[in-house]
């Protein structure tokens, strides 16, 4: 069994930061991460990507973090590329299967740092091929440099689908339209937010803007105020209906459609440890409840980056730092003169959040996304639709009953893609704040096993 100082999960900007910082420190750590090579999703592929005509396309902050890379790479933290994490016990035991097999590891403190994901957003005919995210877009455009034949269209919010965008005509591709699912953000709210982040961020929301001009001058249409989808189409997506909310249907003809309204923290990790979470109301997600350094509720469990709070690239390097500053105050090994360093990482993460108020207001997903129509589909593993879960709710249930009675949630994604949806039925039929609503219970294993790497625990558990 290996027993490191410190295991982090994931190799994002916050995995690798934290690992620089409590490896050059002299930490034994080990970092396990799903991808096989580090940078997380939004430095996907940079190792291969810079230097190449690609690399220029996605973005100098794309190609900001070949720097973290570089330095994580030279840091003497032992990194296991392509390797899942599908159990971790309250001893802080973790299992894990990759390229070498299955093995046992009893760190001494876990760091979380597995991300964010794309917030489900159920719509009728969300399944058909040729429906897929813009993440999942972002993602073949990054590593094998895939470039959709024909023009795409892309429909919901937030920054990530302004910047597929416009990384997508840089690569060559094109647009065909662009349905913007944002609501309207009270003024004055708005107005007052923007000025607190134009001050401390005005260069972010430029870069905002700039993606925002550039999509109206190349994108072939620009749709305001979408309030309800459905992709058409039988055996594979055909075309797209869309209403606005002054009432205007329309149709249009596409063989791909982009789904994008937002991220929100991957907390499956977390849950399934018992970490306490709570209800953001601006961000409209579930966060773990942290301290000031990423300590959860759990000890010697803490969790830094997107899955601490969706902040960015910025703010999730600051945040790993944090978090192995303290670590290695918690065990003893806090090299002299760290109080700069603090104060430094501290600095940097309140600027990186400064625009963050104002991006999750102009960014608040649409109504439908949280309540869809009856004949929606909302647990794709089970296909149950939305009719299926209200009929179970007649009588006062949770998630975890809801999900004993009709299978929602027990599917090969454990709820990961239903279970903000079935909360916010659960709110809407009794008329409970989202806050009052415990999402589906995590159950072991976090990701699918083989039975021949479990069994080959009990062979190197056995004694000689």
């Amino acid at each position: 069994m290996l027993k490191p100082d410190l295991l982090i999960v994931g190799a994002g900007p916050a995995g690798m930061s934290a690992a620089v910082v409590a490896a050059r420190a002299g930490l034994s750590v080990m970092v396990v991460d799903e991808q096989p090579t580090p940078g997380g999703q939004i430095w996907r592929g940079i190792e291969a990507n810079a230097g190449t005509a690609r690399g220029r396309a996605l973005g100098a902050p794309y190609l900001s973090g070949l720097a973290t890379v570089r330095a994580f790479r030279e840091s003497g933290a032992v990194y296991w590329p392509s390797t899942r994490v599908w159990q971790i016990e309250p001893t802080l035991r973790t299992y894990v299967t990759g390229p070498d097999g299955t093995l046992m590891i009893q760190p001494s403190a876990i760091l979380i740092a597995t991300g964010a994901q794309e917030r489900p957003a159920p719509f009728r005919g969300w399944t058909l091929p040729g429906v897929m995210t813009v993440g999942a877009a972002q993602i073949l455009l990054k590593a094998p440099g895939t470039v959709p034949a024909a023009p795409v269209w892309i429909a919901g919010c937030g920054p990530l689908a302004l910047l597929y965008a416009h990384q997508l005509v840089r690569l060559g591709g094109a647009v065909a339209g662009f349905l913007d699912t944002r609501m309207p953000a009270p003024l004055a709210g708005a107005a007052r937010l923007a000025a607190g982040a134009v001050l401390r961020s005005g260069r972010e929301l430029a870069k905002g803007a700039y993606w925002y001009a550039d999509l109206h001058r190349r994108a072939g249409r620009y749709v305001r105020g979408v309030v309800d989808l459905q992709a058409l189409g039988t055996d594979r997506v055909e075309g797209v209906r869309y209403r606005t909310a002054d009432g205007r249907v329309e149709e249009v003809e596409t063989s791909l459609l982009l789904i994008h309204e937002g991220v929100v923290p991957e907390l499956h990790t977390a849950r399934s440890l018992g970490c306490q979470t709570r209800w953001h109301a601006g961000q409209a997600a579930y966060v773990p409840v942290l301290n000031e350094w990423g300590e959860s509720s759990v000890p010697g469990i803490l969790v830094a980056g997107d899955a601490a709070g969706i902040g960015g690239a910025e703010a999730a390097i600051q945040r790993g730092r944090l978090a192995a500053l303290r670590i290695l105050s918690r065990l003893g090994r806090l090299p002299a003169g760290q109080e700069g360093a603090e104060a430094a990482c501290r600095k940097a993460l309140a600027r990186a959040l400064a625009p963050r108020a104002f991006l999750d207001r102009i960014f608040m997903p649409r109504e439908n996304v949280f309540l869809p129509d009856d004949d929606t589909i909302v647990c794709r593993c089970e296909e149950l639709r939305v009719r299926d879960l209200r009929g179970a709710l007649s009588c006062s249930v949770g998630a975890n009953q809801l999900k004993a009675f009709t299978r929602a949630g027990m599917g090969p994604c454990q709820g990961r893609q239903c279970a903000y949806t079935v909360a916010s039925l659960i709110a809407n039929v009794e008329a409970r704040p989202m806050g009052d609503v415990e999402p589906f219970r995590v159950r072991p294993p976090l990701k699918p096993v083989r039975l021949c790497d479990v069994a080959s625990l009990a062979e190197e558990a056995a004694p000689p």
